[in-house]
């Protein structure tokens, strides 16, 4: 089997649960680690693949054969991802030009979710300019989003003032004039982890369907390797288990879905039975 998953402490305890039970595994270096999830849902090219959660539940509701460990390996507030200069803040956005790398990456589809439940935001009344496609083949942008000519970079067209805002996670450049478009952007999302009981999640880990029939034993250990790990974290920034991620990807493919990302509802019971079924084993085995 083929692993990819960007975090070591992650990746030595699944590689070592897997070899243990006499699977022959190894670990892919991929940097940045999203690069892998084309070839992961739309070839298989992979086994077992750290990917965003709207890259997996696209995969899902086109029917790729790929299904959810639910393991995260990347959570965090987002309200700070949507930044700005000058005196704008999120109340303007309506009638301005917004940047994302892609329209379904994870972190714009939280972000877009907020501006419409936390800021009454019409997203068709903002101008929306993309980058990069998805991740997977059979999807295509909604057709009031624009795509970026050939060449361009977000982070340029946003320091050069072609963006009014721009969505940015780890890709922020560093620039005194960047702020948040959020007032006290941290102190809100951690507002809305508050209420809401969980973190808005970005990465959990997605195995093929062949390779969860063909290797059960071994993946459902590497599975039980990473719930130990990630059990370590403070904060309980990387959750695991069916019930502990059904609230954060429920939330996820409704926002996903409003956005016109996924070409159909997929519900969070879909993805729990797809799983078990794959590896023939119970909800309860894997924290359902």
């Amino acid at each position: 089997m083929k692993l990819v998953v960007g975090r070591d402490d992650l990746a030595a305890a699944a590689l070592g649960a897997a070899r243990e039970r006499g699977a022959d595994i190894e670990r892919q270096n991929v940097k940045p680690v999203h690069k892998a999830s084309r070839g992961f849902v739309n070839d298989q090219a992979v086994d077992v693949c750290e990917l965003a959660v709207v890259t997996l539940l696209q995969a899902v509701a086109y029917d790729k054969p790929v299904v959810l460990l639910p393991v995260t390996t990347l959570g965090r507030t987002q309200h700070q991802t949507l930044v700005t200069m000058g005196n704008l803040s999120v109340k303007d956005i309506e009638g301005r030009s917004v940047g994302v790398r892609s329209w379904s990456q994870t972190t714009g589809v939280w972000v877009r979710g907020f501006l419409t439940e936390q800021y009454g935001v019409d997203l068709r009344k903002v101008d929306w300019t993309v980058y990069e496609s998805g991740h997977v083949d059979s999807y295509q942008d909604p057709s009031w989003v624009r795509r970026a000519p050939e060449g361009a970079k977000l982070q340029a067209d946003f320091l050069d003032g072609r963006l009014d805002y721009g969505v940015m996670g780890n890709e922020l450049p560093a620039d005194d004039r960047i702020r948040t478009a959020v007032p006290d952007a941290l102190d809100v999302g951690a507002q809305w982890t508050a209420d809401r009981g969980f973190l808005p999640l970005n990465h959990v880990i997605g195995v093929t369907a062949e390779a969860a029939s063909e290797h059960s034993a071994a993946i459902v250990a590497m599975y039980d390797a990473m719930r130990e790990t990630a059990a370590k974290d403070p904060g309980g920034t990387n959750p695991v288990g069916f019930e502990a991620l059904r609230g954060p990807v429920s939330l996820a493919a409704r926002y996903a879905l409003e956005q016109e990302v996924l070409p159909r509802p997929v519900d969070f019971e879909e993805l729990l039975e797809q799983s078990c079924v794959a590896l023939g084993v119970t909800p309860a085995r894997l924290g359902g």
